[in-house]
């Protein structure tokens, strides 16, 4: 096997040009049987393996920088720089990442879980690298979906005004996770089949390359001949041309030998240059290439032979609740429509969609767009269900404070992935949006304890007028409770005592109130009654609530599956100092100021003390003195 011959991009160049092809397969192969049992990003990585080769067998990593948009179309990039032995951690503690580290190796020069990023990341690198005197390349892959974010627009922008070397590698597979949208999407379509344009630009690059170098004014008048002659042939004209990047392409993304020309032609340029590489989404592997959207991110193992992917039995993904309960609820309402970055699948949107097709808005990978447009919606009496991940709307936080709250509008956040996310680790962890959302004024937070209270809590915010409301929930199964036969919706404000106790009182929000009283069981016991409070609103908070408990002057312990600092605990604790009322103690479990790495979420939990156990342990030393009174 040549695979087993590969531990560094020095050992690929000493393979010979036709046995690439044979590589190739061979790491397909070994992508696809050992995501079978981690899960990972298939579709992806299976779609770039050519890619990958070309780039490492032509250039030179590190010393050239390869920057990778998102990091999760990496693992051939992994494989070929020393890290195949470690692919059986991939995901898991303590194990391989699954997008770019870089305390992984010294390949990996760029971390991003979020797209759009890598042109910017370029343009950086290649104006250091010209300050330092350097003469390194500096080389981006970017997907089509990737560059319909505006981040990757405005690079494009300053790419083409600064006009240094760099290459930007654009991997066409007409998809992000789900199909894409919009005008770009629509151009690239037209570039990809536009057939007489490719045989007039062949012919058209020959002819120019028979002109002789000439100088002073008759060169400058060929040069605008050549232009011209372009844009005759080019669908709707060279956009990246227009940009100030010299364009080449389209080139088989499959094909090693067209991919090495195209590169090598590239290379040449002294300045920004985009290679347009067309590729297929799960190469090689027939259920991902029949579903790449299925296959983008495979969360569990799966089957080889028939692609079946393993689900474990059990109650319903929160996920899948919040978008059948947004259909039934957009049966009753009009005004409802849903809007979504690049995510109608992750976010739970695809039957509303087939419901509802024309109040489905999937706006690309466009958060700042998707907020605004939100508003905008809202202001003009629709009523918008913003759905999307924790850690995407921090890419829409300007416009949540500008745009949406301070004109008061109601629009309805459902933050999916809200809490720990496990495998994808720090880059996707949903434990900031509390404390960067409480502060603004005008919003409203909630945080469902189990399925049935989400349902409750989506009829609550379709019902609320008066202004921005955000329904968070985690990325787990929900606890198996029965549904109310009838949605109601929950008074603003409000939070549910779930359990009885005298010795303490654990203030809980979202799946933490399930760990709150399986650690009261415990304590239980023990003979030490603690009490168990649904706090469901992070704001308002239930001020009548806090201040009773105030007066009990009973211990209080707040946990909380997020950021300890901004969170709720933090806002229980400015509250009682606004009021300036001093409880007996209060006590905060949560994320401490750590970036938790990837990981199950059961591990991370355990890693941050949010388990039954240790919660139990720390209130049993916060009623050590009022027990010793009641002996």
């Amino acid at each position: 096997m040549l695979l087993k011959q590969i531990d560094s991009p020095t050992d690929l160049k000493k393979l010979s040009l036709p046995e690439l092809p044979q590589l190739a397969e061979e790491i397909r192969h070994f992508l696809i049987q050992k995501l079978s049992s981690t899960g990972g990003h298939l579709a992806p990585n299976l779609g770039v393996v050519e890619l990958t080769l070309a780039l490492h067998y032509l250039f030179d990593s590190p010393r050239d920088k390869f920057i990778f948009d998102v990091g999760h179309q990496a693992y051939v990039h992994k494989m070929l720089t020393g890290r195949q032995n470690r692919f059986d951690t991939l995901r898991q503690k303590d194990g391989l990442c699954g997008f770019i580290k870089r305390n992984e190796s010294e390949h990996d020069v760029w971390e991003a879980g979020h797209s759009s990023t890598s042109l910017s990341a370029a343009a950086g690198m290649a104006v250091a690298r010209d300050l330092k005197g350097d003469s390194n390349r500096v080389i981006a892959v970017i997907g089509d979906g990737a560059l319909t974010g505006g981040m990757a627009l405005e690079a494009l922008n300053h790419i083409g005004h600064e006009k240094r070397k760099l290459m930007v590698v654009l991997n066409d597979n007409e998809m992000s996770i789900a199909p894409n949208v919009g005008a770009i999407h629509n151009y690239l379509g037209k570039v990809r089949t536009e057939k007489i344009y490719r045989k007039a630009k062949d012919e058209l690059d020959w002819l120019l390359r028979k002109v002789p170098a000439i100088g002073g004014k008759l060169a400058r008048t060929a040069d605008r001949v050549k232009d011209s002659l372009k844009y005759l042939v080019a669908p709707d004209g060279m956009l990246f041309e227009e940009f100030g990047l010299k364009y080449f392409g389209p080139v088989d993304g499959h094909d090693i030998g067209k991919l090495m020309e195209a590169f090598k032609q590239a290379d040449q340029i002294d300045g920004p240059v985009l290679v347009h590489i067309l590729t297929t989404k799960g190469k090689g592997y027939s259920p991902a290439e029949a579903d790449s959207h299925k296959w983008h991110g495979v969360t569990g193992s799966y089957k080889i032979e028939s692609g079946q992917v393993v689900k474990p039995v059990g109650p319903p993904m929160y996920t899948e609740v919040f978008g059948n309960t947004l259909i039934e609820l957009a049966e009753q309402d009009r005004r409802i429509v849903a809007v979504t970055p690049a995510m109608p699948g992750g976010s739970g949107l695809l039957k509303f969609a087939e419901h509802f097709p024309d109040r489905m808005f999937d706006v690309g990978i466009a958060e700042q767009h998707a907020a605004t447009f939100s508003a905008a919606a809202a202001m003009e009496g629709l009523k918008p269900v913003f759905a999307v991940y924790s850690t995407f709307l921090q890419r829409a936080y300007d416009q949540v404070v500008h745009d949406i709250c301070r004109q008061n509008l109601n629009v309805v956040f459902a933050i999916d992935r809200a809490g720990f996310v496990g495998a994808d680790g720090e880059t996707h962890q949903g434990v900031y949006d509390i404390a960067f959302l409480r502060h603004i004024p005008n919003m409203v937070i909630m945080m469902p304890k189990d399925e049935n209270e989400l349902r409750n809590m989506m009829k609550t915010a379709i019902e609320y007028e008066k202004g921005p409301i955000a329904v968070r929930y985690p990325r787990i199964a929900g606890t198996g409770v029965p549904f109310d036969e009838r949605m109601s919706a929950v008074e603003i404000g409000t939070w549910d005592i779930v359990r009885e106790g005298d010795y303490a009182a654990v203030l809980a929000i979202g799946p933490m109130v399930q760990v709150a009283e399986e650690a009261a069981e415990l304590l239980k016991r023990e003979g030490i009654n603690v009490r168990v409070v649904n706090a469901r609103f992070v704001k308002p908070l239930d001020k009548q609530m806090l201040l009773s408990l105030a007066k009990e002057r009973i211990p209080l312990m707040v946990l909380e599956e997020g950021a300890i600092e901004g969170g709720l605990g933090s806002a229980i604790l400015e509250f009682y100092a606004l009021q300036g009322v001093q409880p007996a103690s209060v006590h905060l479990a949560g994320v401490p100021d750590i970036f938790v790495e990837h990981a199950t979420i059961k591990e991370q939990r355990e890693q941050v003390g949010l388990t039954a156990e240790e919660i139990a342990k720390r209130l049993a030393s916060l009623t050590v003195r009022k027990r010793q009174k009641a002996t």
